[in-house]
């Protein structure tokens, strides 16, 4: 049967595959609208589990927040390239994954990504959050993957900040207001504190940078009494380097963010960090390596065959 324009337009609206698999599509199954959608489902899956294995360590980190500003959600969504990273599809995807998560608040990755995505860019869209990857794995051709998610509660607000798409942070604050919580999350992002205080450092990382610090002192000469008190205050130092509390405000480096808060009288109960991409081993392309491999090969050709010989 003829396949009209309109066909191959409805088709792309509910799929959003490309103008030729659609009519690809409605010629397999006879115009037959649903089982064209069943059809490019299944072959975009097909596609996807192609290219499962596919580092994919850039992405976006997308954000949602309550209504009543006391809970967040901070997802990271990977994919091969920045490129597609800056697609809006795929900052859609990464959007509504968010959203469920919040609204959700899933054990896992796994059992987020069985829930249905909802809404995606404005409209709605049928499917799981998985078929839905999947589906936009088809459609760019990129293996995409819902790698992380954090939700966190507030007692008072949520103090949250993106640095771009990259880098993200959200804050519980107890107290205090919203341009504090904005504060507290931009400075989590930018400094990268492991702990709320030093009493939240375990205590075998705490007899590991002791120890540390102790072979360098006893290394520098010192007396043993002398030891013992630097390296106390070394150990001090580095507890405040990686301890939110004793860090220096980033937009006032004069003033702790222990005194910040106390000036505001108010807490950070917890905090979460987030950015794209790490902890993956990415690939790292050796450009001049391979230039000096094909050179190396070159030569070896050109040695190998007689002066006069014909090529």
């Amino acid at each position: 049967m003829a396949i009209t324009a309109e066909s191959v337009k409805q088709l792309r609206e509910r799929t959003g595959a490309g103008m030729m698999e659609c009519k690809k599509a409605l010629v397999e199954t006879d115009g037959d609208l649903d089982a064209a959608v069943e059809l490019l489902r299944k072959t975009g899956l097909a596609k996807a589990d192609k290219k499962s294995s596919r580092v994919a360590a850039e992405g976006v980190l997308a954000l949602a927040k309550s209504p009543d500003g006391r809970s967040a959600a901070l997802v990271e969504v990977n994919c091969e390239t920045d490129f597609v990273a800056r697609q809006p599809d795929f900052a859609g995807f990464a959007d509504a994954v968010a959203r469920v998560a919040l609204a959700s608040r899933p054990a896992d990755v796994e059992a987020l990504q069985a829930l249905p995505i909802g809404t995606m860019a404005g409209s709605t869209v049928a499917g799981s959050i998985d078929e839905t990857r999947r589906g936009l794995i088809a459609k760019i051709g990129e293996n995409i993957t819902v790698r992380r998610f954090v939700v966190v509660d507030a007692p008072t607000l949520i103090g949250a900040y993106l640095h771009g798409s990259r880098i993200g942070a959200v804050v519980a604050v107890e107290g205090g207001d919203a341009a504090l919580a904005h504060d507290l999350a931009m400075h989590v992002a930018a400094s990268n504190p492991q702990y709320v205080s030093a009493a939240d450092v375990p205590a075998d990382v705490l007899a590991k940078e002791r120890e540390i610090e102790t072979e360098k002192a006893l290394g520098e000469g010192k007396p043993a009494d002398i030891v013992a008190k630097m390296v106390e205050g070394r150990v001090r130092k580095s507890l405040n380097e990686i301890a939110l509390l004793g860090q220096p405000f980033v937009k006032d480096p004069d003033t702790t963010i222990e005194k910040l808060l106390k000036g505001a009288k108010a807490g950070v109960k917890s905090f979460q960090r987030l950015e794209v991409g790490a902890g993956i081993e990415k690939k790292q392309d050796d450009f001049v390596g391979e230039v000096m491999a094909q050179v190396k090969a070159s030569s070896k050709d050109t040695a190998a065959t007689p002066p006069g010989s014909a090529h």
